[in-house]
């Protein structure tokens, strides 16, 4: 008999996205496993249930996890959901580990094994896999999107008999994967475009793009990057350094995009009240870190809030806004890494927790949790 993969309609409030696609779904029974997708699951990401049908799914209700040996999920799982997993069953992700300790808890006790994508290792072989590349490319598309819906006026230069309209300024701060897409997307509608980050790295990408970099380029900044390609938390004194650089520069902007994140740790304050107050009244700000406390100061989950005559845009789950997208995506990543733990003879899942992607993502096995990073050690549960 072989195994089940069920796919559930997501229960978390605003998720709408969906951790399968019609092709994903094939290619899933091609490697020999069942594929059981809740009624309904896709629709948000126009996947209407009978092309999962046509695909070769079983229409299921939520009580189709009961029997599942794997889960595959976009959200992390609800206690409720949790409860009707079996146990020895794969839950893989996004599980948001440094906010869910309750969760992985509950999953180590009902002897379940969870991935959580987003820990995926950036390496060339995980290139595939890396759903907060795919999903932070999209939210920072749709965080322009959303500030030329709010903005009241052109972004291109218009040039028109009745005079010339002058091209929307818009600064992004951040370049990673959302900073370099927002930058791309604002070249694209015609804005002038800059914008700043403290990796060294980012002045050539961001200059490749079109866009002007702004930082203060001392010593601590040239050495400002991980060893994994992330952002590194700078010390107060440049801190202040780069706060008045980008203060006055702000001030010049019409649009104001952030995106500054760190692993496990809230989202650096880079805006103040005081820097909104010197921007133009009318101007927009999108904040992009607002899930986790908000890069810019007075910005409200899931609201567009006003502070110091400022638009203040913090939507929450942006990739979810692009909801069509964002599921193809995200489902051709769940794809590739679970594609890694199928035993080709016995199409089951097999855990092999000497692998550098296991080893990076895996965090309850066995009865245990077992990354070392949250509440495990790296040989709990025989990883």
């Amino acid at each position: 008999m072989a195994s089940i993969v069920f796919v559930p309609k997501e229960s978390t409030s605003g998720e709408s996205r969906v951790a399968v696609s019609t092709d994903t779904v094939k290619k899933l029974i091609g490697l020999g496993f069942d594929v059981c997708v809740q009624k309904g699951a896709g629709l948000e990401s126009r996947i209407p249930d009978d092309e999962y049908a046509a695909a070769g799914a079983k229409l299921v209700t939520a009580t189709g996890a009961k029997t599942a040996d794997v889960v595959l999920k976009v959200a992390c799982p609800t206690d409720a959901e949790i409860k009707t997993y079996k146990k020895g069953a794969v839950v893989i992700a996004t599980l948001d580990p440094y906010s869910n300790d309750k969760a992985i808890a509950a999953m180590a006790k009902a002897g379940i094994s969870s991935f959580a994508m987003e820990l995926m290792p950036r390496i060339t072989r995980a290139q595939s896999m890396d759903v907060l590349s795919s999903q932070a490319n999209l939210a920072g598309y749709r965080a322009v999107i959303d500030a030329a819906h709010e903005y009241d006026r052109a972004m291109p230069m218009m040039m028109t008999a009745a005079g010339t309209v002058p091209a929307a300024k818009v600064f992004v701060m951040g370049a990673g994967v959302a900073g370099l897409q927002a930058i791309a997307t604002a070249r694209r509608l015609g804005a002038v475009v800059s914008a700043t980050d403290v990796r060294p790295a980012a002045k050539e990408q961001v200059a490749s793009l079109g866009a002007k970099f702004i930082a203060v380029e001392d010593e601590e900044f040239k050495a400002a990057e991980t060893a994994g390609g992330y952002a590194k938390e700078m010390s107060k004194e440049y801190q202040t350094k780069q706060a008045a650089l980008v203060a006055e520069h702000i001030a010049k902007q019409d649009i104001v995009i952030t995106t500054a994140l760190i692993p496990g740790r809230p989202a650096p304050r880079l805006i103040t009240k005081d820097m909104l107050k010197a921007m133009r009244p009318g101007s927009i700000c999108v904040d992009l870190a607002v899930e986790r406390g908000g890069n810019i100061e007075g910005a409200k989950a899931g609201q567009v809030a006003e502070v110091e005559g400022v638009r203040i845009i913090g939507y929450n789950n942006v990739p979810g806004r692009v909801a069509a997208s964002a599921s193809q995506l995200y489902a051709r990543n769940l794809l590739a890494f679970f594609t890694t733990l199928v035993d080709a003879e016995t199409k089951t899942v097999s855990i092999n927790t000497e692998d550098e992607l296991v080893k990076a993502t895996l965090l309850t096995h066995d009865g245990n949790a077992v990354h070392p990073n949250f509440g495990g050690t790296a040989t709990d549960g025989g990883a």
